[in-house]
């Protein structure tokens, strides 16, 4: 195991009441942003939940692996699933690194 994700969610989950203490503002507007975007309309909680895992590997963010992965567990997502949504973002960052490459050269070619 790399990391102890529930303890590491757990001092997570502390730590963010703190802040929310310190700016309740902030955190209103997160949790409202939060809600609105795992509120299920047409589509449900586990594919909301497979696009925040995504996402958070695209950001390199172990809270919001630890915080999805809890939840599209949760949502019933299986390990199956979840490493094919991870399989896309890996795509699409490598399509953007693909893009970004392009632009570099046309940097290069364009220094004066």
């Amino acid at each position: 195991m790399l990391k102890d994700w529930n303890t590491y969610r757990d001092q997570l989950v502390a730590t963010t009441k703190h802040l929310a203490a310190l700016n309740p503002d902030m955190m209103a507007g997160y949790r409202a942003m939060g809600q609105l975007g795992t509120k299920p309309g047409r589509l449900d909680r586990k594919t909301h939940e497979l696009i925040a895992l995504a996402v958070a590997i695209t950001l390199r963010c172990d809270g919001c692996i630890s915080a999805h992965s809890y939840a599209a567990k949760k949502a019933g997502a299986t390990e199956d699933e979840i490493a094919e949504a991870l399989g896309v973002a890996a795509m699409v960052n490598t399509g953007a690194a693909m893009v970004y490459s392009a632009h570099v050269l046309d940097a290069y070619a364009n220094l004066k």
